[in-house]
């Protein structure tokens, strides 16, 4: 099982790249995790964008405000039930400024929100990165995400 984070933009800024990527190194200690960054765009090119870059028979999720929400158990729980599978990929989507497309958005298998917030694309994508951290963590009863 492999876990693809697709997003819309760059994280220029220095210390949350920094961040995003200590958490993603924890995470593909136990877990492995492909970040794939896309250019922003009119909505069509960045449909495209995101259509090219989720690997064959992934289960799409689309991190939006009105997705579903869980608990950070909830979440590990979630991503187990993929991960016994064994086999096949889960793809997060980020949108950038404008967000996800409505297109892109209806073809995601489920949509899943962070935070009833909207969040800057950046942080969503740290936000995100330290719970595929934690959701690890649970999984192995460490005393993190206490």
């Amino acid at each position: 099982m492999r876990v693809t984070v697709v997003a819309v933009g760059r994280v220029k800024e220095r210390g949350v790249r920094e961040a995003l990527d200590e958490y993603l190194a924890r995470a593909r200690r136990h877990l492995p995790i492909d970040e794939v960054e896309l250019k922003d765009g009119p909505p069509a090119v960045v449909t495209a964008a995101l259509a090219r870059a989720i690997p064959p028979s992934s289960h799409v999720v689309a991190l939006e405000v009105g997705g579903k929400q869980h608990t950070s158990e909830g979440f590990a729980a979630w991503l187990a039930r993929w991960v016994a599978t064994g086999k096949g990929s889960v793809t997060f989507l980020i949108g950038g400024a404008e967000g996800i497309p409505p297109e892109a958005s209806r073809a995601a298998n489920e949509a899943l929100s962070l935070s009833t917030m909207t969040l800057p694309h950046r942080l969503a994508r740290l936000v995100l990165a330290e719970q595929l951290y934690r959701a690890t963590a649970i999984w192995r009863g460490e005393p993190y995400p206490r």
